[in-house]
């Protein structure tokens, strides 16, 4: 855990600079109390491209080598690499002493996981997973609702992303991978569940390719039970197609004893009460200056998961998706995999037990 002074700049490095991190360095040059002075990746062209993008002067294709060069200046590293990387990543900042943000997912094995978590607590470095869904503002605000008992006890969810936006376009590789779905971007839907009902006591889930040119799954339905009694449905698609796409747009219902909540693809979060009525509220994003449509929704929570880490660092608490509270996430696209190749009801791992 940082301890930090109040009046000091953190000074952080980048590490990997591909089509999503150009949202992390954008959000960071928004934020006072906090610099990046370093970019590191592996291809020289898309090193080159940031460098002259976000004007950093220092450089580097070897992680190890930036390390040794500035030695003792790094107070984080934001690691927003491919998973495969991370194994290597995340062990090298932490013998430097150095705060981790690492990109979902943040291990390629339940095994793997726990050991980058164990090795970060041994050296007292703090891990903090990029996981921002949680942060959108409309998804933010429903949790709030919901938290506050607005609609009293829960018994029913459902958090829906469906969509038939061209995700391939600027992530070629998603077309190539074997688990692609879950492991991308239901993993954050998943979150989403975890953050509005708490942990999950056992899952179903079922999927299919719709697109016959991609290798993964490009449609997952899961239903779990959370342990407060709460049923929810998940359901992913990139394969649906809509006159009004909601792309990146989560979608969420939830039944409690004493009303109701619905958020809306217009940004509209409905109250029903037992008495019938209904209040809206206005959940609309405020997305930074530099956010483009449709991408807004996620780069205002990219903004707000990083201002969060930072607050974080200054006042010496852990970050809300820490590594071992992310665990339990990364354990439920470890299950869903499972249960989708058995077809049966599968129990998640969880951390600590």
């Amino acid at each position: 855990m940082s301890n930090e002074q109040p009046g000091k700049t953190l000074q952080g490095a980048l590490i990997g600079c591909g089509f999503f991190a150009e949202n992390q360095m954008r959000a960071w040059q928004d934020l006072a109390g906090v610099e990046i002075v370093a970019l590191c990746d592996r291809d020289p062209q898309r090193l080159a491209r940031f460098q002259a993008l976000f004007g950093i002067e220092d450089t580097f294709t070897d992680a190890e080598t930036m390390f040794a060069a500035l030695s003792g200046t790094l107070d984080f590293v934001d690691i927003a690499t491919t998973t495969q990387a991370h194994a290597t990543l995340v062990p090298l900042a932490a013998r430097h002493g150095a705060a981790i943000i690492c990109q979902k997912p943040f291990a390629g094995s339940l095994e793997t996981a726990r050991r980058l978590i164990e090795l970060c607590a041994d050296r007292g470095v703090s891990l903090g997973i990029h996981e921002n869904f949680r942060w959108q503002r409309a998804i933010r605000q429903t949790i709030e609702a919901l938290r506050s008992g607005e609609i009293g006890r829960p018994f029913f969810g459902r958090i829906s992303y469906r969509s038939g936006f061209d995700v391939y376009r600027a992530q070629p590789y998603l077309a190539e991978v074997e688990r692609f779905i879950i492991e991308d971007l239901g993993i954050h839907v998943l979150d989403i569940a975890r953050a509005l009902f708490g942990e999950v006591e056992r899952l179903g889930c079922e999927t299919t390719r719709v697109n016959p040119e991609i290798n993964g799954e490009d449609v997952a339905t899961l239903m779990l039970r959370h342990e407060d009694g709460v049923t929810a449905v998940v359901d992913c698609s990139y394969a649906t197609r809509l006159a009004d796409d909601p792309f990146p747009q989560s979608l969420i219902e939830v039944d409690g004893d004493r009303g109701s909540l619905r958020l809306r693809q217009d940004f509209k979060l409905e109250i029903h009460d037992a008495e019938g009525r209904c209040a809206v509220r206005d959940v609309r994003p405020e997305p930074p200056a530099w956010s483009e449509s449709p991408w807004f929704p996620i780069q205002q929570s990219v903004l707000a998961f990083q201002a969060d880490w930072l607050e974080a660092q200054r006042l010496g608490r852990s970050v809300e998706t820490r590594g071992d509270d992310n665990f339990n996430t990364l354990a439920l696209v470890d299950a869903a995999y499972r249960a989708a190749a058995t077809h049966q009801i599968v129990v998640p791992e969880r951390w600590g037990r």
